[in-house]
C-alpha cells in the first residue's frame, strides 16, 4: 500500500514535488514516499512543462518566421493525459483515491526538468559551444530522455507495488514501443513550426549573372612585366552559411589593400545576398577566371593565391547555390582546370574538411598547397553567424597579419587552431601544407611583393611534404 503526506502549503508541495521527479530520473522508489498531490500542483506543473516544451520547441525550429502551432502543444498533451487516466485506473485497482493525480504529477514534473535540460543543450549548440561530436547523438538523446520519462514512471509503480514480473515487463515493452512509434509521428507537429520556403533563383538575378561574370573577367588586368605580381581569386561554395561569403569577401578585401591585388582579383560567391552583383561559383565561372587570369599574368613572374571555402568531404568540394543543380569540384577537375589556365606559379589554399584529399591531385613542383584539414579529417567554425571559419581566422585575420612570410603564418595557425580545437574539445584537424620545389625556391622572391620589407622574423621551423 502506498501512503502519500498531507498537503502542508503550496511553495513546500513545489519542492516536494521537483526532489520527487529527480527521485524519479534515477527511477526510485522514494519519488512515490515525498510527493504530494494534489490539483493545484497538478495544474502548476502542468502549465510549467507546457511552457518549457514551448521553449524547447521554439528553440529547436530552424531560422526563419515561427509560426505557433496549437497542435503541436495538443500531441504533447496526449501522455500526461494518459497518465491520468493510469493513475485512474490504479486508484480504483488498489482502492486509494490519492494514487489518481500521481502519475500525472510525477510525469510532468519529470519531463518539465528533461525539456528544460534539453532546452540548455539546444541553446548551447545553437551558439556553437558544443563539441561537434555530440550533434550527431542529440536526436538519439532527447529520444532516449523523452521514452525514460514515461518508462520510470511505470517502472517505480511496478517496483512499488509488487507486480508480477510477467505484467511488468510486459507493461514496460507496450509502453517503450508506443513511445517510439508516438515521438517518432509527432516530429511533424512541434510546438513551433517553421514553413520551409523552397529557393528561388529571381530573374532580375538570373539575367544579371552574365554580366556580372563578363565585369569581372574585364576587370582582370596585366600586370607590369618587369615585375611579379600576385592575382587573387576567392571561391565560396556552400549557399546556405554566410560565413563562406563573409570570409572570401573580408580576405579578396585584404589581399587588395594589404597584398596589392587589386586590379587582379575576383571572387565567385554563392550566396542569395550577392546574385545580382557577383559572380556565382561554379566550375564553369571557375575555369573561365581562372584563364582569364592566366591570359593576364605573365607565366614566368606571376603568382596565383586560389582560396576556396565550403564544406567537404573525401575528394569533394561542395558548391552549392539551390534551386541550381551545380557540378561539385573534385581534385581531378580543379587540377585540369588550373593546367589548362596555363597557370604556372599556384599558391592554392583549401579550407573544408577532409581538404587535404586534394593535396595528391594538385601536387607539382610550382605548387603551394595548404589546407585546414587532414584528407581524414574535419574542419571547423562554420557556423552561420561567423565572420570566419576557424581555419579562416587563425590564417587570414591574425597569422597573415602579424607574419611576413607564408611559412611562418601557416605555422601559426596551425598552433591557433589546433588550441582553439582542443579548448572545445574537438578531434583536431590537423591543417596540411605541401610544397613544390620549384616553389620553395622561387616563395621568398615572389613573397617580396606580398609583404613589406619590415623585420623580418626568423624562420620557423616546420615540418614540410616536399614534392
Amino acid at each position: 500500500m502506498i501512503h502519500f503526506k498531507p498537503s502542508i502549503n503550496l511553495w513546500h508541495d513545489f519542492k516536494s514535488n521537483q526532489k520527487a521527479g529527480l527521485w524519479l530520473f534515477l527511477g526510485s522508489r522514494r519519488s512515490l514516499q515525498i510527493v504530494r498531490p494534489s490539483i493545484m500542483q497538478l495544474i502548476i506543473w502542468g502549465i510549467l512543462g507546457g511552457l518549457v516544451n514551448t521553449l524547447f520547441s521554439w528553440l529547436s525550429s530552424e531560422s526563419g518566421i515561427r509560426e505557433f502551432n496549437p497542435q503541436g502543444l495538443i500531441s504533447y498533451s496526449l501522455w500526461p493525459f494518459i497518465a491520468l487516466i493510469v493513475g485512474i485506473f490504479l486508484s480504483q485497482r488498489i482502492d486509494n483515491p490519492r494514487i489518481m493525480l500521481v502519475p500525472a504529477l510525477l510525469w510532468l514534473v519529470l519531463d518539465t526538468n528533461i525539456a528544460l535540460l534539453q532546452s540548455l543543450i539546444q541553446y548551447l549548440g545553437l551558439i556553437d559551444v558544443l563539441p561537434y561530436a555530440l550533434y550527431d547523438f542529440m536526436p538519439t538523446l532527447f529520444l532516449v530522455l523523452f521514452v525514460w520519462q514515461s518508462l520510470a514512471v511505470v517502472w517505480v509503480f511496478a517496483r512499488e507495488l509488487k507486480w508480477p514480473w510477467w505484467e511488468r515487463g510486459l507493461i514496460m515493452l507496450a509502453t517503450l514501443v508506443t513511445l517510439i512509434v508516438w515521438q517518432m509521428s509527432v516530429t511533424s507537429q512541434p510546438i513551433w513550426k517553421v514553413e520551409k520556403e523552397l529557393p528561388t533563383f529571381s530573374e532580375e538575378a538570373f539575367y544579371a549573372q552574365s554580366k556580372v561574370l563578363n565585369k569581372a573577367l574585364e576587370s582582370i588586368q596585366f600586370g607590369e612585366f618587369t615585375q611579379s605580381h600576385w592575382y587573387f581569386l576567392g571561391i565560396a561554395g556552400a549557399s546556405y552559411q554566410d560565413v563562406f561569403m563573409s570570409e572570401v569577401e573580408r580576405i579578396h578585401e585584404q589581399f587588395d589593400t594589404r597584398f596589392g591585388t587589386f586590379g587582379r582579383s575576383a571572387v565567385l560567391i554563392n550566396n542569395p545576398m550577392t546574385r545580382n552583383v557577383i559572380p556565382i561559383a561554379s566550375e564553369t565561372s571557375i575555369e573561365m577566371m581562372l584563364n582569364r587570369m592566366g591570359q593576364q599574368m605573365n607565366r614566368e613572374s606571376d603568382v596565383l593565391f586560389l582560396y576556396m571555402t565550403s564544406h567537404g568531404l573525401p575528394n569533394h568540394f561542395e558548391m552549392e547555390n539551390a534551386p541550381l543543380s551545380l557540378r561539385q569540384v573534385d581534385p581531378k577537375w580543379l587540377r585540369e582546370a588550373l593546367d589548362k589556365s596555363g597557370i604556372r606559379w599556384r599558391v592554392i589554399v583549401i579550407s573544408a574538411c577532409y581538404s587535404g584529399s586534394f593535396i595528391p591531385a594538385l601536387q607539382d613542383d610550382n605548387t603551394l598547397i595548404i589546407t585546414a584539414s587532414a584528407a581524414d579529417r574535419t574542419s571547423f567554425g562554420c557556423s552561420n553567424e561567423a565572420e570566419y571559419t576557424y581555419f579562416g581566422k587563425a590564417f587570414f585575420d591574425q597569422a597573415m597579419r602579424e607574419q611576413n612570410s607564408i611559412q611562418a603564418a601557416f605555422s601559426q595557425a596551425k598552433k591557433t587552431v589546433t588550441k582553439w580545437e582542443n579548448a572545445q574539445g574537438f578531434e583536431p584537424s590537423e591543417p596540411q601544407w605541401s610544397l613544390g620545389k620549384n616553389m620553395e625556391i622561387m616563395l621568398p622572391q615572389l613573397e617580396q611583393r606580398l609583404f613589406p620589407k619590415i623585420n623580418t622574423p626568423p624562420p620557423v621551423e616546420l615540418e614540410l611534404s616536399t614534392r
